[in-house]
């Protein structure tokens, strides 16, 4: 069953007897569980309506009782499964209690009215060859929750401050991409945050989503990376100092130097052989957001001196890890070693 299928049917007063919830996004997997609560009960009848189990402490059995019986002084109850090893793929095996899914076999074939069984399943995936999980398929139960890809992640965060009456520019959408990443929950903090700021009727532009938010590590390394195609020695050392003052460890700089490149370096053998941005996201197991950034950092190198650069930051790590050179002149000096290049971009 579609999530937006689902929730329409609640919208509508319609509760289905069993919802299985799983994937990748745990955020719109709560707003959905919310989103049903909020539906089911008003505020005051939450705390008595809502029955909270796990299966990793609790017999699956003992929540479908829990289902079986009716509500004490309300119209419906919610018990909330969180499972690991019932419908988990591979938490059969990591299961430290004996499960009977067959008393939910039976429960699903005559349901209670009143009750509304949702599992939260901890796993991106479920086990379709269990009997259990098949059932509920055929039932409409299950509703899966993918991550959202990079235009829906902008055109959500956008919608979630329009909500709020600010326009967000897709710039700052952008930007808060590359520092927050794509995880939902990080992600709507930060823009309440500047849609606080911003004030209703207020622009959220891309300066102040750079003034807000911190960079990260990576997105300084990053600029490093186009400081060194341009063979601006002076900015690329300016960069590896601010990292330093922010006690980056030069080893680590050095490998997430070194990943960037390598990525850039798969890239383009993969453009190569034509592959879209999305499936090469699924060759190099990345976000086709951090795959989009890598490609137009590539285009400013040659496969050469990608390969070259490489070959010495490889000769550079193991130097600062056996102790033969010092972890932060070590990086500097090949930093510096730019300035004898000629350009190759």
């Amino acid at each position: 069953m579609d999530m937006k299928e689902a929730v329409k049917e609640i919208k509508n007063g319609k509760f289905r007897p069993v919802y299985v919830l799983h994937g990748k996004d745990r955020y719109r997997m709560e707003q959905f569980i919310e989103h049903l609560t909020g539906a089911l009960f008003t505020p005051d009848e939450r705390e008595m309506g809502v029955m909270k189990y796990d299966t990793s402490e609790t017999p699956l059995e003992e929540a479908v009782m829990e289902a079986e019986s009716p509500p004490f002084f309300l119209e419906r109850k919610l018990v909330l499964i969180r499972d690991s090893s019932v419908m988990a793929a591979g938490g059969k095996e990591n299961a430290k209690l004996e499960h009977k899914p067959e008393t939910m076999l039976r429960y699903i074939d005559n349901p209670l009215e009143t009750s509304v069984i949702v599992f939260a399943v901890q796993a991106e995936k479920l086990d379709e060859r269990r009997k259990l999980v098949k059932t509920l398929k055929d039932r409409g139960s299950l509703i899966a929750f993918p991550e959202l890809d990079t235009p829906e992640l902008k055109r959500w965060m956008i919608r979630r401050a329009a909500d709020q009456k600010r326009q967000m520019e897709e710039a700052a959408a952008d930007l808060l991409l590359v520092r927050v990443g794509v995880n939902m929950g990080q992600l709507a903090q930060e823009v309440d945050k500047l849609c606080l700021h911003a004030g209703e009727g207020g622009s959220i532009t891309v300066e102040q989503a750079a003034m807000l938010t911190a960079a990260t590590v990576e997105e300084d390394v990053f600029a490093l990376i186009d400081a060194i195609a341009e063979l601006r020695v002076d900015k690329a050392l300016e960069l590896y100092r601010q990292l330093l003052v922010r006690r980056e460890e030069p080893i680590k700089i050095a490998a997430l130097i070194a990943r960037q490149l390598r990525i850039m370096l798969q890239i383009k053998e993969l453009e190569q052989h034509h592959y879209s941005p999305q499936q090469m996201a699924g060759q190099l197991g990345l976000h086709p957001y951090a795959v989009k950034l890598a490609a137009e950092k590539s285009r400013k190198f040659k496969t050469a001196r990608l390969g070259k650069l490489l070959s010495s930051l490889a000769d550079l790590d193991y130097g600062m890890k056996t102790g033969a050179v010092d972890k932060t002149f070590g990086l500097e000096m090949y930093l510096l070693a730019l300035s004898s290049e000629k350009s190759v971009s």
